[in-house]
């Protein structure tokens, strides 16, 4: 009897390991090759179906040591699921996964911008249409690259017998530039839902991610409407104070003497006056730091981002106002648009700027001021957005001291959020009191070289991100009388 129970016992477990090996790991090998070479996997039915079939076969085999009469009728039942449901169920598997072979596969057609602002959300619109005499089960992906944002996808429905259905998702993008939408992910089942193929299907969208213009497009609506005063732009007409002939029009109280046109007085028995207005036709040079003291982040997006848009807002006041504007970049990225002139010319600038990016680069001053002053020669007002740090010194003052004797400097300091919140955060220990003394000792270090470039008649902006855009405006238009 001993000499009976271990050998049956081995018997049990070498039948027990080629089951395994048949029903479980062959499956398993058979299904990794479908999905490597077709694109087929099984649903969680098979799943399921399979663990009632194992199951069946634990408790026919165990019900095969039990002596009690009710095991024997019960080994029946389960030897009978076990042997028939297999082959009923092994038979679904089979037809199922030849229908989903022989199905045509659902087919898309992609809708997509032609441009994306970044930081704004667009609608991408998706027809899935459906080939065959079925309906079926389908889950939608689109074939974003890693740096779009979206929470809509995947989408899952049914789809009619030879229909279609359309969907619209919102699509994000926070990294301007060129962006390439791959071939759309498909996966589909047949009614029976056994089994799942997955296709890629519709056609690769190339789009572009511009920086974000809605506050120029925002000015833009309020200049038509004549009242730009609502961003806080201030829009200065200087009667009287530059050489641009306007127009005449009757004497008032206070007009100078050298304002009255004689000759058109003495036409009209009137005393007329000469009108004048802003000088146009001054020329702006936007120098953009693309170094790798622009990739700080305020408030989820890239300083130099926010430079970008201020850059943009400025760039709509000096074209309206009848000023060429050009850009110079450096830092990493060393890029030359010569001034282009016309509120048209918004869209060359955005094509020149969308695909900026920042680099791991230092800021070489000296070299950005040699190509600046190599490039423009016409005197202009030449505006350098950065973001200034107290070891700069010399390194940064020289360099624009020596673009000054030619031009009209202007530096755009980028004000640091986090520092800002540190400075303002409350103190309620000894490290609050030590990151206290730390930031202020930076900020003071960045003052001091804005003080030291204010002698040198560079004048500063210092603003954070959020009032940026305003506030250079509002410099420029202050600035452009001294070019």
């Amino acid at each position: 009897m001993l000499d009976y129970f271990p050998s049956t016992v081995a018997a049990v477990y070498l039948e027990f390991l080629m089951n395994l090996g048949l029903y479980i790991v062959a499956p398993i090998l058979i299904c990794t090759i479908l999905w490597s070479t077709l694109k087929v996997r099984p649903t969680k039915k098979i799943i399921w179906g399979v663990t009632i079939w194992i199951a069946a076969w634990l408790g026919w085999k165990i019900l095969g040591y039990v002596d009690a009469g009710w095991g024997e009728w019960l080994q029946a039942i389960l030897g009978y699921v076990w042997q028939y449901g297999l082959l009923f169920f092994a038979g679904l598997m089979v037809l199922d996964f030849f229908v989903l072979l022989v199905l045509p596969s659902p087919s898309t057609r992609r809708k997509i911008p032609t441009r994306f602002a970044s930081g704004v959300s667009s609608d991408v619109e998706v027809k899935i249409s459906n080939n065959s005499a079925f309906s079926m089960k389908v889950m939608f992906h689109d074939g974003l690259p890693m740096e779009a944002i979206c929470q809509a996808l995947p989408w899952t429905g049914m789809l009619p017998a030879k229909g279609f259905h359309k969907i619209a998702y919102p699509l994000e993008f926070n990294e301007r530039g060129d962006t390439l939408i791959e071939k759309s992910y498909l996966e589909y089942r047949t009614q029976l839902g056994m089994w799942s193929r997955q296709v890629r299907t519709g056609e690769e969208d190339e789009t572009k991610v511009y920086p974000n213009y809605e506050p120029v497009v925002r000015y833009a609506l309020l200049t038509m409407e004549s009242s730009p005063e609502q961003m806080g732009i201030v829009m200065k007409n200087r009667i009287g104070m530059s050489k641009e002939f306007h127009q005449l029009r009757d004497y008032q109280l206070g007009d100078m003497l050298s304002q009255i046109d004689w000759k058109a007085s003495s036409k009209h028995r009137s005393l007329i006056s000469r009108e004048y207005q802003e000088q146009k036709d001054q020329n702006v040079i936007l120098a953009i730091d693309c170094g790798r003291r622009m990739r700080a982040i305020d408030d989820g997006i890239p300083q130099f981002d926010h430079c970008l848009n201020a850059m943009l807002l400025l760039s709509y006041v000096a074209l309206r106002q009848g000023d060429h504007v050009g850009v110079l970049s450096f830092g990493g990225t060393e890029r030359w648009l010569p001034p282009v002139k016309g509120i048209q010319s918004m869209t060359t600038l955005l094509n020149h700027l969308y695909d900026y990016k920042t680099t791991p680069s230092p800021s070489d001053f000296s070299e950005a001021a040699e190509r600046l002053l190599t490039r423009q020669r016409r005197r202009a007002l030449v505006i350098v957005l950065t973001n200034v740090r107290g070891e700069d010194g010399q390194e940064l003052i020289e360099p624009l001291r020596k673009i000054r004797q030619k031009h009209v400097v202007m530096v755009a300091n980028l004000q640091e959020k986090e520092v800002m919140d540190r400075y303002e955060k409350e103190i309620t220990g000894l490290d609050d009191a030590l990151t206290l003394a730390a930031t202020q000792m930076y900020l003071d270090e960045r003052k001091a070289i804005l003080n030291q470039l204010e002698s040198h008649a560079v004048s500063t902006v210092d603003a954070t991100a959020q009032d940026l855009p305003v506030a250079l405006a509002n410099r420029y238009l202050a600035e452009r009388e001294g070019v």
